[in-house]
Formats: C-alpha cells, structure tokens, sequence
C-alpha cells in the first residue's frame, strides 16, 4: 500500500501526514465550535437581563416566602437587575430582601402591572397570581417574557367546584410558553393531557441541610405552621386530633405557628385545649419550635409544595398528612392518611409518640430525603431557565434531573387511585365518576 499520493505536479505527498493533518483540523473545527456555543450560551451581552417578581404583597404567606427566596439567590447573579413589584404598599414584618432589589408598589405609585412593566422596561416577568383577564393581558406583551409560576394544586380547583375546563386558570395555560409546576403528577400526567407545556421545578428552601442540627425527638410537642385563616390548611383537624392524643400522651403539647383566629380559640376552649395548644404567632426564628417539635401535623386539603414540609424534614421531624401523596416531599418520613377524621390522625400520632423506635426511623428518613436538594442547585437551574426565556428558548435540563423527579405508571395511578378515593368521600356528588371524567371536567 502507497504511503504517498501524487500532487498535480507529479510531487510526491505524504499520505500519513495529509490524513494527521485532516484530523487535527476536524478537532480544532470542533472545539472552535463548541467554544461559540459556549460563549453564545453564557455571554447573552453587555445590558443586564431586567427580571420582575409579582405578588399581592411581601409578608406573611408561603409564596411570598418563596419569591422572597429565590429573589435573594438570584440577586446574587451579575447577569440580572431584579424587581420586586406588589399591589400593596411595604410594611412592618415583611420578608427581608436584597438591597439592589428596587421595589415597586402599585398602588403606591398609582399605576397598573402593565404600565410597571412598560415605565421599566423589563425583560421577563415571574408571575404569581391566578386571575385569567390578567393573564390574557400578559400574553399581549411583545418586549416581555412572562414566567407563570404556579404555586397551587389541580385538585384544589376540582374541590372548589370547577367543573369546567373552560372556567379554571389551566385554561389559559394552555396560551403560555412558560409554566412552572411544582408536582410530577400534575407536570407529567394532567398538564400534559390538557396540553399545557410545564416546566417541573421545586421551590427554595428556608434552611441549608448542612447548617442545621435536627430535633432529638425526645419532647412529646406537635408543630402545625401556615395562615390559620385559610381554608386550605384546615387546622381544625389537628386541634381536634389533640383532644385524643393527650388521653394517651398527657404531657403532650401543640404550638401553632401563626397568628391566631377566632373560631380556632372557640374550639380550643371548647375542647378545654388551652393549656395544651397554643398559638404562637407569626416567627422570624421558628427554628426554636423545630428543634423542641417531634411531630409535624399538615392537614392541609391540598399543597404543590409546602415549605412547612420542608422544613420540618430538614429538622428530622416526622409528618402526618393527608392524601398528599402526590407531593414530592411526601415519599420519606411521613404518614399518609386517607381520611378526614380527627380520630385516625390522633391514632397515628399515639402511635409515633409510645414507640421511640420507629419515630426516630421516620425522622431520619425524613431528614435524609433531603440532603440533595439544595437552593445552590436550583438556582442553577432557574439562572438557566432565566436565560433561555431571555433568549425565546425552552429550558434542557439533564436527564439524570428529571428522572429523579418523574413517576412510573405504576406510581402515578396508584396516587390518582388515592386521589379518586378522597374526592369521592368528600364530594359524594362524585361518586360514581371516573378519574378520566373528572380531569376532563365531564361530570355527566
């Protein structure tokens, strides 16, 4: 075989070195390449990416704890100039952001959304309401991206009686390019059916795993944390649930993280409770509580994804919900039941309390589910999601991630099984319909 070949004036070459030198020059085309797409990916240019937050007002409420969250992550990055825009003018007590953040009132200033949007010229808007006329506004707009983050629960609209598609906020979903859900359930099974092209997330978390020391478990106290005042939480359940509980557990204790309601009190002093629950109100250091809780009670109808949860697990303390199963922090260290009855969330109580044993394993189970997640990951992530919206492009998020957050078939109909039981109890109209009816709001 020739190692050589002939040029046009009959000179010999140098196979071997012509076939190196084709090679070299494929390798360096390629990294050329790949250096452009780097750069493209990372450099976007010179003006800073405007980035807004919406929300009612800054204090006291689960989404506002998380944008307040992510806000402060996300403020940390050169890339961005951030925004923080409510309706409601700035109080007392509200979250803590960072300074370079500008905040915007609306009604303070007297203007619309649409105008704070326009008068400062920003680039992308994360959106945390629920009004269907302002979505529509919202998806006129040329020069903005808008993030709709949705912070609730599909099976909470089907409880308050949505029964049309037509008539619920997913409707307009479908409309919008960019949506965060917060449940694998609902991402990949019901928005999926409706067509709605979800973005699955998980919110921030108030504390770092590394930095905290968990609950020894050894105080008999329960904790429940939200607004008592929602008619999600239901924590008439949990003040019930105590008249049990301390029949078998006398030195047991309830502190209520929130400030307190009226008809609570009422059915406190009815059950003779008032030496054994107590609301504490709203807490800047409720890690006080954490630390001396052994048992979390979340009674709640319905969550996307709780930051009471959270916490409670990163301090290795067990939880008793009721049919969430469909959350992602329900897997580890928890108690699922399926009933809206006092009684069967006292039974399970009792039962973590007299056995050390297994109220320590669910702790470290519950602790240990979160060790991975951390708000430097997600960060990450919502840096990347920020900078393809810019861009008019959809997040890629590597295959190991979404893995670890989808469900099996097996999983999933399990869960809508559960699901299809409890809504049958609680609305016995229902009863006799299908899943496939019913997220598909054909009720007859």
């Amino acid at each position: 075989m020739k190692n050589y070949s002939l040029n046009k004036n009959g000179e010999k070459i140098n196979n071997k070195f012509s076939y190196k030198y084709k090679i070299f020059s494929k390798k360096l085309l390629l990294l050329i390449l790949l250096f452009i797409s780097y750069y493209n990916e990372n450099i976007i240019n010179t003006d800073l990416i405007k980035i807004a937050y919406y929300c009612i007002s800054f204090q006291n409420s689960g989404v506002e704890r998380v944008m307040s969250l992510l806000i402060n992550y996300l403020s940390r990055e050169k890339k961005f100039n951030h925004y923080l825009i409510t309706i409601k003018v700035k109080s007392r007590g509200e979250y803590l952001i960072n300074e370079n953040v500008k905040r915007i009132s609306l009604l303070q200033e007297n203007i619309s959304l649409i105008e704070a949007i326009n008068l400062n010229h920003i680039d992308i808007l994360i959106y945390n309401f629920y009004r269907r006329p302002e979505i529509n506004e919202l998806n006129k707009l040329k020069q903005t991206k808008i993030i709709y983050y949705d912070h609730s629960s599909y099976f909470f609209w089907l409880y308050r009686n949505i029964y049309k598609f037509e008539e619920s906020v997913y409707y307009e979903y479908k409309r919008c390019k960019y949506v965060i859900s917060l449940i694998p359930l609902e991402n990949d099974y019901l928005f999926k059916k409706w067509g709605i092209n979800s973005i699955l997330m998980e919110n921030p978390l108030t504390f770092e795993y590394e930095l905290v020391i968990p609950s020894d478990l050894t105080k008999k106290n329960v904790i429940m944390i939200g607004r008592a005042n929602d008619i999600l939480k239901r924590f008439e359940l949990g003040i019930k649930a105590m008249e049990y509980i301390i029949k078998e557990i006398p030195e047991c204790e309830m502190n209520i993280i929130s400030f307190p309601e009226k008809k609570y009190e009422i059915l406190i002093k009815h059950l003779n409770l008032e030496k054994k629950v107590r609301f504490v109100g709203y807490q800047e250091k409720v890690e006080i509580f954490l630390k001396n809780s052994s048992l979390h009670i979340l009674p709640s109808i319905s969550e996307a994804y709780p930051m009471v949860l959270s916490e409670t697990k990163i301090f290795g303390i067990p939880s008793i919900i009721i049919g969430l199963d469909y959350l992602t922090l329900a897997k580890k260290g928890t108690v699922i039941i399926y009933d809206d009855d006092p009684y069967a969330i006292a039974k399970e109580a009792i039962k973590i309390f007299k056995n050390d044993k297994y109220r320590k394993i669910l702790g470290k189970e519950a602790r240990k589910s979160m060790k991975n997640q951390k708000n430097s990951i997600l960060a990450k992530r919502w840096k990347k999601l920020l900078i393809s919206v810019y861009k008019g492009r959809r997040p890629s998020f590597s295959n190991k991630l979404n893995t670890q957050r989808t469900l099996s078939k097996i999983e999933a109909e399990k869960i809508l099984n559960n699901q299809l039981m409890l809504i049958h109890k609680r609305m016995p109209i229902l009863s006799k319909l299908s899943f496939d009816k019913l997220i598909n709001f054909s009720l007859t």
